[in-house]
């Protein structure tokens, strides 16, 4: 549990500001990032984790036979992002997507 909640965390808070520049091929980088918390909407790394939560939760429910393309662009993300997350199962990455 405690993994899991780490995880959560991980998938919440490593997505740097200005990451979501590099990643969505923005140039504003973390102004774009700021800009885009106070609208509502979201860019760049954000938006890949919060599409994938439909797939996760297929997945999740499927007890990992259903892995859509969003998750996995989504799990491809987050291990390139944080180190720690490669230690992860795909289905506790899974799992701390829909925590979010």
């Amino acid at each position: 549990m405690p993994r899991l909640l780490l995880l959560a965390a991980l998938a919440m808070f490593s997505i740097a500001p200005a990451m979501a520049g590099s990643f969505a091929g923005s140039s504003a980088g973390a102004s774009s990032a700021g800009s885009s918390a106070s609208s509502g909407s979201t860019s760049g790394p954000d938006k890949v984790v919060l599409q994938a939560r439909d797939d996760a939760a297929g997945f999740v429910a499927s007890d990992g036979r259903i892995r859509g393309a969003m998750l996995e662009a989504a799990l491809r993300h987050l291990r390139d992002a944080d180190p720690r997350a490669r230690q992860a199962s795909d289905m506790e990455l899974a799992r701390a997507i829909l925590a979010q």
